[in-house]
């Protein structure tokens, strides 16, 4: 029996990384199932992401171990990651709900390959729809006075149900810098992709009084800068002058559940490697 995994990294770029990887899981009995690399000339530097399987005969730990000191000689950022585990999540929403039914689905039926641990909301309105697919509800209502209270239950629910990723699925709240940095790496949000221009209470309304043709959404890692982490996927929907703000709500709706449902699923198929501000999707 073999057991397969996913290696992912990023160092300086130079000549001679792929070979040295690829021989080294050659000569330790590994099989490559997919690569996917790219050299970035204005950093510098490169990134791979190789899926492949390991001989029952061969520890883990051991291979690590041989990684160690070719990733010391290349200064690498790597990883190995399980590719059979499925990843924990834990969706923040408020009041839109379209981002969370359309993620409680894909992972019912089969399409999106991970476990929802929970579903926390500052208010009960989901309570009911998380309860039909049997997953947890949490109602963590937060003001000004308790925001430090409501930060901390939810760092303790991260840590308890042992988290591996948090989806801000339309969360109107934003989150202290502190709780950023606890969820750093490990937290993805979604929003409309009219910002800067149209900030604030109903964005859709604001844009079609302006008379756009073209809406989107942004899916992001979440930082201590407001809605400015580096970015995941991003998509667009065209529209016309006979569009109503509520055409626009149910359009932009549509284009916030893909987009946030492929960020989630590069994550958690390891994907997605930071480049400074940037990210490098490797699909």
């Amino acid at each position: 029996m073999r057991h397969d995994y996913i290696l992912t990294l990023s160092c300086p770029d130079r000549t001679g990384i792929v070979y040295r990887v690829s021989a080294l899981l050659f000569e330790s009995g590994c099989n490559i199932l997919d690569a996917q690399q790219f050299g970035d000339e204005e950093t510098e530097r490169f990134f791979l992401r190789i899926h492949f399987d390991i001989p029952a005969s061969l520890d883990l730990a051991v291979l690590e171990n041989r990684f160690s000191e070719l990733a010391g000689e290349f200064a690498m950022d790597w990883r190995i990651h399980d590719a059979r585990k499925r990843a924990r999540l834990l969706i923040l929403v408020s009041r839109q709900g379209h981002c969370l039914n359309d993620l409680l689905f894909r992972v019912r039926s089969g399409q999106l390959p991970v476990d929802i641990a929970a579903v926390a909301s500052n208010h009960e309105d989901f309570a009911e729809l998380a309860a039909s697919h049997r997953v947890p509800f949490r109602h963590l209502p937060v003001s000004s006075a308790t925001r430090d209270a409501q930060e901390a239950a939810l760092v303790e629910l991260v840590d308890g149900e042992r988290i591996d990723l948090v989806v801000l699925a339309r969360y109107m709240q934003i989150l202290s810098p502190g709780l950023c940095a606890a969820l750093a790496g490990r937290a993805i949000n979604i929003h409309h992709s009219f910002l800067p221009s149209f900030k604030g209470a109903r964005p859709y309304h604001q844009a079609h009084r302006r008379g756009v043709k073209v809406i989107g959404a942004t899916a992001h890692y979440v930082t201590s800068d407001l809605d400015e982490g580096p970015i995941i996927e991003q998509d667009v929907a065209r529209v016309d002058h006979g569009a109503t703000p509520r055409d626009l709500v149910r359009i932009g709706s549509d284009v916030e559940s893909l987009v946030l449902a492929r960020a989630v699923r590069w994550h958690v198929e390891h994907r997605v490697l930071l480049n400074g501000h940037r990210t490098v999707v490797l699909r």
